[in-house]
């Protein structure tokens, strides 16, 4: 059966379970037993560490330099202008502007030595987020159906939650590759199909910190009852459709009962209801929009849903892509939200007993580099940055990798893109060399040049 049908679930396979099936007749295993014991420890064995994730996506690249990699000794023309501090991990340090985070760097491993061979934009946010190399350079790349899925259309295909609330949703922004461009590749659902691509909740609404989801309102005339009865009259309708069309309808149909559940559901309805949140505690993560973006994640963590990206720009200009005064815009814009916001999110999930089993991600798809430029800011670099990890099994407190000198290469425990969205799977269960199927049933390997770094789970 196709993947634009149905998810293989556990039964997917990968390189791993081809070997043990050619070993059952020597090992006079039967498949099912094979199978069983692979779903009693995840896919393809491994028990998952999270059950959902957060990935705060810091989209244009945020300055590792001047964030989580100081180097205070480099020359006047690379030298940060910010100070690092210390943190509660001795030895560790952050830069000034995160004195919130720092106080709960021993529930966090940074990664000091991710690099990849992508150089613009939406190439770089495509290999960030699926550890697949797109074969473009540079230019304006747009997501397309033949897309390798995003991490969230994956877990919500593989890792389905018990819950009616959606696997996966995107906020606030669908991230474009530049002003009034395409979508950025990597947050769709791409080869599997629009059934999991993620939902979106959008920046809107009359004030700078709330959101706009349309897809949630029923009208005040729309019961549950009505929502159902239309419901069965489309199914009815695309069952009889012509034969040319009911290949079609069956995408229709899911989209269909995932708009169902979610306009039927008291729980999903909830989740998404930020002002049933006490006024501190929407003050504690900042009235902006990605505070409240952070916040929204939480709730939605708790009523079951799978991965919540939060992509921090509305495209891909316009937050953490400094090329010029990156100083400023960090000190003033970027660095105090997110030191409010993310910070507010770590303490959350401790307090509420829920971080263990939820894994938080901090990533940008490049870095900055280490020269400053003649306006004060600092370009493109994908050949070292920094990737922070919390919560999901993750080892507190550790730093894996280092950069040189000047934090311009790995010096120490190079890993790539790759590995990092291995990484992301292999907290969530899911292993990196899966077998996925693409809408013309074409097998393709999930991660294939990924590997989980094992230093960083405790």
């Amino acid at each position: 059966m196709k993947s634009s049908e149905t998810c293989r679930g556990p039964v997917g396979l990968t390189r791993r379970n081809m070997l043990q099936i050619g070993a059952i007749g020597a090992f006079n295993l039967a498949l099912p037993q094979l199978l069983a014991a692979s779903e009693r420890g995840g896919l393809g064995g491994i028990t998952p560490r999270a059950d959902s994730c957060i990935l705060v996506f810091l989209n244009g690249g945020p300055s590792h330099l001047d964030m989580w990699d100081m180097k205070s000794d480099l020359p006047a023309e690379m030298r940060s202008e910010f100070q690092p501090i210390a943190t509660t991990v001795p030895g560790v340090q952050v830069c000034d502007h995160l004195p919130r985070l720092s106080q709960l760097m021993n529930h966090v491993a940074l990664v000091r030595s991710v690099h990849h061979d992508q150089v613009a934009h939406a190439p770089a946010v495509y290999t960030a987020l699926t550890g697949i190399r797109s074969n473009i350079r540079a230019g304006i790349v747009g997501a397309k159906p033949t897309d390798h899925p995003a991490i969230g259309s994956v877990v919500g295909c593989y890792r389905p939650s018990a819950s009616r609330v959606t696997p996966y949703v995107m906020m606030p922004y669908l991230t474009q590759e530049g002003a009034g461009g395409p979508l950025q590749p990597g947050f769709m659902g791409g080869m599997l199909g629009r059934t999991h691509d993620p939902f979106v909740v959008l920046q809107g609404g009359p004030r700078s910190d709330s959101f706009n989801m349309p897809a949630l309102a029923t009208g005040a005339d729309m019961q549950a009852s009505r929502v159902l009865g239309r419901r069965q009259l489309l199914l009815g309708m695309n069952q009889n459709g012509t034969p040319i069309s009911r290949g079609q309808s069956n995408e229709m149909e899911r989209l269909q009962a995932r708009a169902c559940d979610l306009l039927t559901s008291s729980a999903a309805q909830r989740a998404f209801q930020l002002d049933h949140e006490p006024m501190r505690v929407r003050d504690a993560y900042g009235r902006n929009i990605y505070g409240q973006s952070m916040l929204l994640a939480r709730r939605l963590v708790e009523a079951g849903t799978r991965l919540t990206c939060i992509s921090w720009a509305p495209n891909a200009n316009a937050t953490w892509d400094t090329h010029g005064g990156n100083f400023t815009k960090l000190r003033n814009e970027l660095l105090p939200p997110f030191d409010l916001g993310i910070s507010s999110l770590l303490s959350d999930l401790v307090d509420r007993g829920l971080l263990e089993r939820t894994l938080v991600v901090v990533m940008g798809e490049i870095g900055r580099t280490p020269r400053i430029n003649a306006g004060a800011g600092r370009d493109h670099w994908e050949h070292c940055y920094t990737v922070m990890f919390a919560g999901g099994g993750v080892r507190p407190g550790y730093v894996h990798g280092a950069s040189d000198r000047r934090g311009a290469y790995p010096s120490n425990a190079p890993v790539t893109a790759s590995d990092i969205v291995a990484t992301i799977y292999h907290s969530l269960g899911i292993p990196a060399d899966l077998e996925i199927r693409d809408r013309l049933d074409r097998p393709n390997f999930l991660v294939p040049e990924g590997t989980p770094i094992r230093d960083v789970f405790a």
